[in-house]
């Protein structure tokens, strides 16, 4: 890299000068700081891992094999400015540590864990006209996932079993497809359990149908309780490589419409949108108007006759069901047994409003499980936040498209290792205390940021992918999705043509419920005339973020990471 020309117009081409690499001023400060006559020491090293990084458990030897460790780049007698600097900026020192896997308590029942939800986990694209496809679910237990939600229909015969978005123009995909791919891939990110969502549009004799494909499919995987309901729901360590199921207890077939969902409004909500997606909609309700141009999924009831086939009946682990009554009833705890309850988003930013507290001692031992609002046509997503301060499992996300709200989720499931189950922070179990999502808390901590410099743009983007006349203008965006009060997006100037931008700014960010905090880093190009173009992301969950100085590797808008594109940041809690 020393030179690069630009064509402005017919006759006349700019040239840039493209700077290396190297160490940001405080990088250079702090080497001098642990070094001597431009040594550093596996000794000085192992001090800057126990002062500046925080790792208080780190050893002389732990030192030595992190600089052994690269020894492509490590002086016989220790590091250099260069090397240090390599370390730093290198895959092997990221923020979340990547040898930490499983470590919260997996003993307790289900209802005590955030679990990663997927919604309408056989669509392709959009919510009404893409194909249905057993390919996204593999997709998403890929990535983790473990709950997958199949929509079953009777096909155009009567006589099998369909997956689709019903009423509406996506196309079908036979139901025993899915569930053959379920077991091939239900367990190769997680050996966590995979719960199936069915929501159920089937007749006695097709429910019949089900049992038998789900149970000759799964075999001794299947989690059958072997009683009515639950007492209380097994933990996540018992039902390891475990199928469960779970959907509201069968109910008299009911004849689907034929009427077709219109898709004019998905055109309106994407023109809202910035080209790489929506900022995450605030906590602020929605207008009643747009709460009723809505197409909500079945309300589940339990109803009190049943003409079902009983071997369906008795697959059923988790019971999902919300009574006849209103939210109330809903969210009775009954001491006897345990269940699922759904809301859609909009119904539950209005029981927020009213019900904060009685919510979250709801889901101390019953499963919350909240799904996209019906006009959502393009598989956008809402806030995550307001389901998790109040407690809610099942957060359902459409995983087939992207934006900010599912970068959060993403970046939620980054902890515990990545097996999809995320134990909730002890303000949500406190019995005592009922967590209040709607009252301010005093600030626990606070978060400091620096943000010094990123590398990696010019590998992975062509020169003119940023701006066709210059190399670009990139600025960072940094802040926290939280619950209200913690919730802010600050960002650092833009340095101009520079493909390894150098900012050198550093932000504070007081937190009230740091437990439910996750950091946004996000990179854009500044743009006078159009829309800023996207440069990559991360979420990270601040409750697994290493202290010190951390290299962090930013992400496609899809959740894919970048080859090369990384930023150099400093932690610290304060």
């Amino acid at each position: 890299m020393s030179k690069q020309t630009y064509r402005v117009c017919f006759c006349f081409r700019r040239r840039f000068r493209l700077a290396a690499t190297v160490a940001p001023p405080p990088i250079k400060a702090l080497f001098e700081q642990y070094s001597d006559n431009g040594i550093m020491t596996a000794d000085q090293f192992h001090r800057f891992l126990v002062d500046v990084q925080k790792q208080e458990k780190a050893t002389l030897e732990d030192a030595q094999a992190i600089m052994h460790s690269t020894v492509h780049i490590f002086h016989r007698k220790g590091f250099n400015l260069e090397t240090f600097f390599k370390y730093l900026f290198g895959d092997s020192n990221p923020a979340l540590d990547p040898d930490r896997k499983v470590h919260h308590d997996m003993n307790a029942p289900l209802s005590h864990y955030f679990i990663f939800t997927g919604h309408n986990s056989y669509l392709t694209g959009n919510q009404l006209s893409s194909d249905c496809s057993d390919v996204p679910i593999i997709e998403a237990l890929k990535k983790g996932v473990r709950v997958i939600e199949l929509d079953i229909w009777p096909n155009s015969t009567k006589d099998d079993v369909e997956v689709l978005h019903g009423r509406t123009l996506t196309t079908p995909v036979v139901l025993l497809k899915c569930l053959k791919s379920i077991k091939a891939h239900a367990f190769s990110a997680s050996e966590y359990p995979v719960v199936i969502t069915l929501e159920d549009h089937l007749t006695n004799d097709l429910q019949a149908k089900v049992a038998k494909m789900v149970t000759e499919t799964f075999g001794d995987m299947l989690f059958t309780p072997g009683a009515d309901s639950l007492v209380e729901f097994p933990s996540p360590e018992i039902l390891k490589r475990r199928i469960i199921i779970s959907t509201k207890p069968p109910k008299e077939y009911l004849k689907a419409t034929d009427t077709k969902a219109s898709g004019n409004a998905s055109q309106k909500e994407n023109d809202s949108l910035e080209a790489w997606g929506g900022e995450i909609p605030s906590f602020k309700s929605r207008s009643i108007a747009e709460s009723k141009d809505d197409l909500e999924e079945d309300d589940e009831e339990d109803l009190q006759e049943d003409n079902s086939a009983p071997v369906y009946k008795n697959l059923i682990a988790i019971h999902a069901g919300k009574g006849k009554g209103g939210l109330d009833d809903w969210l009775k705890v009954d001491p006897d047994k345990v269940r699922r309850l759904s809301l859609s988003e909009q119904e539950l930013e209005k029981a927020a409003k009213t019900h904060g507290p009685q919510i979250v001692r709801f889901t101390q031992r019953n499963i919350l499980r909240v799904y996209p609002k019906g006009i959502r046509f393009d598989s956008s997503n809402y806030n995550p936040l307001i389901g998790w301060m109040h407690g809610a499992q099942m957060v359902a996300f459409n995983m087939q498209g992207y934006g900010r709200s599912l970068w959060v989720m993403q970046g939620m499931f980054k902890a515990n290792g990545g097996c999809g189950y995320v134990k909730k922070p002890d303000i949500l179990m406190n019995n005592e205390s009922i967590f209040d999502p709607r009252v301010t808390l005093p600030f626990k901590m606070t978060l400091k940021v620096t943000v010094y410099m990123g590398e990696g743009w010019y590998y992975d983007f062509s020169h003119t992918h940023f701006d066709a006349y210059s190399p670009p203008d990139f600025y960072t965006r940094v802040g926290i999705a939280g619950v209200p009060a913690d919730t802010i997006m600050k960002r650092t100037k833009a340095i101009e043509d520079s493909w390894i931008p150098a900012w050198n700014e550093e932000f504070l960010f007081p937190l009230t419920v740091p437990e439910l905090a996750i950091l946004r880093i996000e990179v854009h190009e500044y743009d006078m005339s159009e829309k800023d173009d996207f440069g990559g992301q991360a979420c990270l969950p601040i409750s697994e973020l290493g202290k010190g100085i951390r290299a962090v590797p930013l992400y496609s808008q899809k959740g894919e990471k970048y080859k090369s594109v990384k930023l150099l940041m400093h932690f610290d809690f304060v």
